[in-house]
């Protein structure tokens, strides 16, 4: 599990970008849709800066359940300043599930994985990119893929 927990970790110390403004959520939440499309995987996107939805498509075979994890694990994200995923992968490691240990209503919250922190270099977090479809990991692995091209491409 340590393993995994430190894979997690240097994902976040790397996926840091330079700037992020509207126009960079359209960006990411569109790379986003797109690698969505090209795998047939019906998802919801979001990409949030603060309490402010910037991005957001809801792709065919997607309901509202859907929203309602975006919610819940982008909570996950501005609570505890990492990525939704982490979060639950620490609890696990300590032989804990979140729902039982965290304290926070599990109606509000879920730490799966699928959310991860916008972070800007010299400022820290100031939103979240998130889907909700996949397995966890999967809508882990998506976000983290979209966020390194988003990088690449500058």
């Amino acid at each position: 599990m340590s393993e995994e927990i430190a894979r997690l970790e240097e994902q976040e110390r790397r996926l840091v970008l330079d700037h992020f403004d509207h126009d960079d959520a359209w960006r990411l939440g569109s790379l986003l849709s797109e690698l969505a499309r090209e795998r047939g995987a019906a998802v919801t996107i979001t990409v949030r800066r603060g309490a402010q939805r910037l991005f957001h498509r809801a792709l065919p075979g997607t309901s509202a359940d859907n929203d309602a994890w975006l919610d819940r694990k982008c909570r996950v994200v501005e609570r505890y300043a990492e990525s939704s995923y982490l979060v639950g992968a620490r609890f696990r490691a300590k032989g804990r599930t979140f729902e039982d240990s965290s304290r926070l209503d599990p109606d509000r919250y879920a730490a799966h994985g699928g959310a991860f922190p916008v972070t800007v270099r010299g400022t820290g977090v100031v939103g979240a990119v998130a889907v909700s479809g996949l397995a966890q990991g999967d809508d882990h692995a998506l976000v983290v893929e979209a966020l390194e091209r988003f990088l690449a491409e500058g």
